[in-house]
């Protein structure tokens, strides 16, 4: 099979590999119908950080080819969504909702990597598989690109949303003009706040967060941007959705937030403490939000997610939808694998 490999800071190849095997019994195997590149897997590629595996993709719609002999909830042949992470749905994290830090295996199992390939061996896949309707011929390309953003991206941006507390009528600042913040403000928008502010120095960006549901943006950025975010919130967001990662934006978002605040890095505890703040964050509960929520809201047309991917390839074009992702000359890139 083809399978997408690391060579060095800025080239990835592919090369041809075994189809994968099952090795346990609640091993998954997925033959890849779409797969993407996320913005994690560019800190490796520009050399940002050391790369730990051949390639870190980890976002996947496909069909089922084989199956372990515990595997009950899913059979050959089924259309399904393979969650970046890799929950059991019973243990005390997952019954709470928080299946990205499943107790019932070693964190390393916990989540996908090396899903740039035309077959993937999904651990654990009893429970965190998410079944879809049909099958991919089912549906427009459009909603396959949807569906695939189950995967990880809106995902994530919904529990950037659910970890702040958003609640109807909120106003919302979204740090972050990625997939992930994006899908942060359809995120915010679906659970009902009334004020959401982008904070892109894009066009294309910003005319996505505005479709998405964003009613204000400040390209702005260190005081003057942190002065206007202020202004526009009334003295500060009820909640801040920070979706770049930096110590720079968390920093930013300790000053615009009022009450909410995903994820953090280095965050000084005085700042947060003398504003009632509370911070919170983490692996994203992806099959939760998206047997509950998101594959529903996809299906019915309530969210559109799949518009952050913005340029289509083929896995043998993997290296130029690295290249486009990390010249910003695309959102996301969107790998078509098979039909």
């Amino acid at each position: 099979m083809k399978y997408a490999e690391f060579v060095e800071a800025g080239e990835m190849k592919i090369i041809d590999r075994d189809i994968p095997k099952i090795e346990k019994d609640d091993d998954v195997i997925i033959r890849v119908i779409r797969t993407s590149v996320c913005g994690s897997d560019l800190w490796a590629y520009t050399g940002k950080e050391e790369q730990g595996h051949d390639n870190d993709g980890h976002e996947v719609i496909g069909i089922v080819e084989d199956t372990g002999d515990a595997i009950t909830s899913v059979k050959k042949g089924d259309f399904v969504i393979a969650p970046f992470t890799h929950g059991c749905g019973h243990c005390r994290t997952c019954q709470a909702g928080y299946d990205g830090v499943c107790q019932s295996h070693d964190l390393g199992d916990n989540f996908s990597v090396g899903y740039q390939a035309q077959y993937v061996r999904f651990q654990h896949g009893q429970w965190a598989l998410v079944k879809v309707p049909g099958k991919p011929s089912d549906y427009t390309e459009g909603m396959l690109k949807s569906l695939l953003t189950l995967a990880d991206v809106m995902a994530t941006g919904y529990h950037a949303a659910r970890v702040a507390n958003v609640q109807p009528g909120d106003s919302v600042i979204v740090l972050g003009d990625g997939a992930v913040g994006l899908c942060a403000i359809i995120a915010a928008k679906l659970r009902g706040a009334k004020q959401i502010i982008s904070t892109s120095r894009h066009t294309d960006r910003e005319a996505l967060a505005r479709e998405f549901g964003a009613t204000d943006n400040v390209a702005d950025r260190s005081e003057q941007g942190i002065k206007k975010l202020i202004e526009l919130t009334d003295g500060g967001a009820d909640a801040v959705l920070e979706c770049v990662g930096t110590e720079l934006s968390n920093k930013e978002a300790v000053q615009v937030g009022r009450v909410g605040l995903p994820h953090g890095e280095a965050l000084n505890l005085s700042e947060t403490f003398y504003k009632n703040m509370y911070v919170a964050g983490g692996p994203a509960s992806v099959t939760t939000y998206d047997k509950e929520i998101l594959l529903k809201a996809v299906l019915d047309s309530r969210i559109n997610p799949g518009k952050v991917f913005t340029k289509t390839f083929n896995l043998n074009q993997i290296d130029q939808a690295y290249k486009d992702m990390a010249d910003r000359k695309v959102i996301k890139s969107y790998i078509k694998i098979d039909d």
